[in-house]
């Protein structure tokens, strides 16, 4: 009992400390952790309106994550330059890797005439962006041990603390992070000591001269590596739980993009390399047998088949575990108080609509971090999605703590059809933050007008009224999203059919592609909209 109350009384003792430096309760009111894409975009909007935010960062730069990745150079991010249209708006729908400003000259398209983009020029591209605009960013400190913490004052509210490297703490209102996913996954693989790691094999080809190569995953990563080696190699074998996915069939940017996927010419065309279906790697043990690597059944010695002929009889020189990231939540004090997704979205913290932690008021995620809510449904774990998703995240914060209303337009009802079909035709967060992020119209009819809100989180339309600040009252509710038809897509549908599009408007409901959808509300939904 003594213990408990000299750990309460320190506790206190130390708020108290905080307190008495920072009158207020807290040091910074917005804490970004990260200066990659994500947290530079947001620093961005906070820098343009005057919030108090900082942003830390551990590196000694902006987008840190691309001086190692993609571990071969080149990004899978389109940087397609010209349109043949001057519009601002438009071009960015087909611009992946620019962050929204008011600067035309931080337009990626002025930083490199390669359609894929290397690395070194997004590093470049950050570095510029956080100059310009000043981004109040400390660079060279690594946060950790973030924990909440309740201080009473005239209005009572509860804070952040955190560390840095140095045990210096400090006191936030509101933690965004947008550290992005970084940790490799590592799989429960006895034999793992024997595998190379994408995230530290050799990038010299010469080291792949005549040898034959396992590679476990399947996703950007395992093809960008094979793309790099497979003219040196005997054979590649590629394995994965399920088929692959192709981005032109499925239309999420996230799956096997054809920039990288040269493999599966060589397996159709019968030039020795293999794709190869398990369920779950961590069935397997790789054993070294006579200088060769093996695959072996986990609960015994004997081979995953006995048919001689089987390719996985076959010895490899190289293993090559190509498995994706996770989300490093050991910044956190209590790993249990940042609880992981389920299923497929386990590498993501668990958020709501609002970009919130399920279970922590005020902590937000940003970018990477919050494809959670739009995974293998539109491009939010990308740049040319989160984007957008980092501008929603901004207008909600600056509802929600500076009382400010999401930005919109009120135009005469007789303007509603031209407005439409103007963002329809060129708006660029609709078009590629798809059946997710939704334009909101709020129809007057007394008053013969309409109020106009653009990009809200259609995950939480329920809750327009309280995050946006706007009062809907007796006005109807239009929703314009684009979004895609129910069989659009799929890795066994034949995507490029002949009737896959129509220029004739009768059929125009049958196109495989984008379709502008408008949803009539009487009333505001008061459940959640689901796509």
């Amino acid at each position: 009992m003594g213990l408990i109350r000299l750990i309460t009384i320190v506790f206190i003792l130390n708020l108290s400390d905080a307190t008495d430096r920072h009158p207020r309760g807290y040091e910074t009111e917005f804490c970004i952790i990260g200066a990659g894409p994500a947290g530079l975009q947001l620093g961005y909007f906070f820098q343009k309106s005057g919030m108090d935010y900082v942003i830390y960062e551990r590196s000694n730069i902006s987008g840190s994550f691309f001086l190692k990745y993609p571990r071969h150079g080149r990004l899978i991010s389109i940087n397609k330059r010209n349109t043949g249209s001057s519009n601002k708006e438009f071009n960015l729908r087909h611009d992946w890797n620019s962050l929204l400003s008011d600067e035309e000259s931080l337009l990626f398209r002025h930083y490199s005439s390669d359609l894929f983009p290397h690395k070194e020029t997004m590093i470049k591209y950050l570095n510029d962006f956080s100059k310009h605009f000043r981004l109040n960013i400390k660079y060279n400190t690594e946060i950790s041990n973030i924990r909440m913490a309740s201080m009473t004052d005239d209005n009572r509210h509860e804070v952040f603390l955190m560390d840095d490297q140095h045990n210096n703490t400090k006191t936030c209102r509101v933690i965004i992070v947008a550290t992005g996913l970084w940790k490799p996954f590592v799989p429960d693989l006895p034999g793992l000591e024997l595998t190379e790691s994408y995230d530290d094999l050799s990038l010299d080809p010469e080291d792949y001269e005549a040898k034959s190569v396992m590679i476990l995953g399947r996703g950007n990563s395992a093809f960008e590596t094979a793309d790099a080696i497979y003219s040196k190699t005997n054979f590649i074998h590629m394995v994965g739980r399920r088929r692959i996915r192709l981005a032109w069939e499925t239309h999420y940017v996230g799956d096997i993009r054809a920039v990288n996927n040269g493999l599966l010419d060589t397996y159709q065309l019968k030039s020795l390399d293999g794709l190869m279906e398990f369920n779950n790697v961590s069935a397997f043990r790789v054993v070294a047998e006579g200088g060769k690597l093996f695959l072996r059944d986990r609960s015994n010695t004997s081979m995953l088949h006995p048919y001689d002929n089987d390719p996985l009889n076959t010895p490899y020189d190289k293993i090559i575990r190509c498995l994706g990231f996770t989300f490093d939540k050991s910044i956190f004090n209590n790993d249990s108080c940042v609880p992981l997704g389920r299923g497929r979205l386990a590498k993501y913290p668990r958020i709501r609509p609002d970009y919130q932690a399920s279970a922590i008021r005020g902590l937000f995620f940003a970018g990477t971090l919050a494809h959670s809510l739009d995974y293998r449904k539109s491009a939010g774990g990308f740049v040319h999605g989160f984007r957008y998703t980092a501008r929603a995240l901004y207008n909600i914060l600056r509802q929600k703590y500076k009382n400010k209303s999401w930005p919109s337009v009120r135009l005469p009802l007789a303007d509603l059809a031209t407005t439409i079909l103007k963002r329809v035709n060129e708006a660029s967060g609709l078009y590629q933050m798809f059946s997710i992020l939704g334009d909101i119209v709020l129809i007057n009819r007394e008053e013969q007008n309409f109020q106009y809100l653009e990009e809200f989180s259609l995950g939480m339309l329920h809750n327009l009224e309280y995050l946006t600040g706007v009062t809907v009252g007796s006005s109807s509710v239009l929703v314009v999203v684009l979004q895609y038809g129910h069989d659009y897509h799929g890795p066994q549908e034949d995507v490029f059919r002949v009737d896959r599009a129509s220029t004739d408007p009768v059929y125009a409901e049958l196109s495989n592609f984008l379709h502008p959808v408008l949803y009539y509300y009487d009333v505001l939904p008061t459940r959640m909209y689901t796509t």
